[in-house]
């Protein structure tokens, strides 16, 4: 059973046979149908059915022989609406299923962001046709959540609203300078990092850690694509599965300056979304890669 399936709406799926019910029915009512050819002359396929506006399913099997259908794994999915990144990305194949990550080295967080690839046959075509790597790429980011909250945004006044984007704009500068071998922006980092830990650790002795921390992004657990989140909420909107009437949220997020949507179901989320308030949770990050030719 996929952990995620009740970020879409299937929070009462419990048996294996309501699993397989639910598989057949996406198999028979796909909407879209994506196919490759595979190294080993077999045919890889992807059913799709969508369940809301912005979430599906997606059923993963091979052809062996063009007659049957080999069953290997399924996993929902969210369309992100903002593009995220246009750093590069780099791809590389999971060692334990034949799906991929994607690897984007974005200077506004500092460290690589791994996303599950959505598009990978889109992917897998282009490097079957050696046109992979892409120069020209941007990425969606998406995520899910089945534990999250809703905690009130810290009172800041305009002025250091834009204090806070002028140091970030800074810091961006110097990460960026630092990937290049600039030594004086590695130090002037260090120290930053420093002073940083320096006046968090007099600070928290009397105040809450959220009443100082804006906004963070760190990988979460043993899994290279799951982060422990806490971002900006600038939009929000409601959707609903088609097949069981749940109500899930899509909530859309700044976190340190990447922004991506969360798909939650409403079940899961403590707390009533707001623009401007904060969503904390724990994610299963996404993404897809818009190749531009």
């Amino acid at each position: 059973m996929h952990k995620y399936l009740r970020a879409v709406g299937f929070s009462k799926l419990r048996k294996k046979s309501e699993l397989k019910k639910l598989l057949k029915r996406i198999l028979k009512e796909a909407e879209n149908k994506r196919y490759v050819s595979l190294s080993d002359e077999s045919i890889a396929v992807e059913y799709d059915k969508k369940i809301s506006e912005s979430t599906g399913i997606v059923v993963y099997g091979e052809y062996a022989d063009d007659v049957e259908f080999n069953f290997e794994y399924f996993y929902p999915y969210v369309n992100g609406m903002n593009v995220s990144s246009h750093e590069e990305v780099t791809v590389e194949k999971r060692y334990d299923k034949d799906s991929y990550e994607g690897i984007c080295d974005d200077i506004k967080l500092g460290i690589s962001t791994i996303f599950y690839l959505q598009n990978q046959m889109e992917y897998v075509k282009l490097v079957n046709a050696n046109e992979f790597p892409v120069t020209r790429t941007s990425v969606t980011l998406a995520a899910f959540s089945v534990d999250g909250s809703i905690m009130l945004p810290l009172n800041k006044t305009t002025i250091q609203r834009q204090n806070n984007e002028q140091v970030e704009k800074n810091r961006t500068k110097l990460i960026e300078a630092a990937r290049n071998g600039d030594e004086e922006a590695m130090e002037n980092l260090t120290l930053d990092d420093i002073d940083t830990y320096s006046a968090i650790s007099r600070k928290i002795r009397s105040e809450d850690v959220y009443s100082l921390v804006d906004t963070y992004f760190m990988p979460y657990g043993i899994e290279c694509d799951h982060y422990s989140v806490l971002g900006e909420i600038i939009d929000y909107h409601t959707e609903i599965n088609s097949l069981t009437k749940e109500l899930i949220y899509i909530i859309t997020i700044n976190c340190n300056g990447l922004i991506f949507d969360v798909c939650i179901n409403k079940k899961d989320l403590v707390g009533e979304p707001a623009v401007k308030r904060r969503f904390k949770g724990i994610i299963w990050m996404q993404g897809r890669i818009n190749f531009i030719k």
